[in-house]
């Protein structure tokens, strides 16, 4: 049902890993990155309808990013095979192993290749999921 596009931020000079919610619903999001003290999850970020927020400030400092959210209104999901603990209120988590016995929930989030680029951003969408991510600072062909 829901679709979760993602391209690179158009100006190089904002470095940082955003999220743009396109629908007409308050979308919450959790994020997901291996740090040098192990695997990290972090939420919920409060995504208004038609509006985008910063997850992580700053040039990346991970190759891989994983994003996991859910629509206020609808249930709806944006999810991944990469099961990571949850939170049912904002949480910051070190492991991913284990959530039920350690009091959290789990949830499936997306892997986010970046490449490496110091820039990231993820569209959430209703729309069927785009044949390839749309990457914005070359010309569509």
């Amino acid at each position: 049902m829901f679709a979760a596009g993602s391209f690179i931020a158009p100006e190089k000079a904002h470095a940082d890993f955003r999220v743009c919610n396109t629908t007409q619903n308050l979308v919450g999001v959790a994020l997901g990155y291996r740090a040098k003290t192990g695997w990290i999850t972090e939420g919920w970020w409060h995504v208004n309808a038609s509006s985008c927020t910063t997850l992580v400030v700053g040039p990346l400092t991970s190759r891989y990013y994983y994003l996991y959210a859910e629509d206020a209104q609808s249930g709806g999901r944006w999810d991944g095979k990469v099961n990571m603990c949850v939170a049912e209120n904002q949480f910051k988590i070190t492991g991913i192993n284990d959530c039920f016995a350690r009091g959290f929930q789990r949830a499936g989030f997306q892997e986010y290749d970046t490449g490496e680029q110091t820039s990231w951003m993820v569209q959430l969408t209703e729309e069927n999921p785009p044949s390839s991510p749309i990457v914005t600072d070359t010309p569509p062909q």
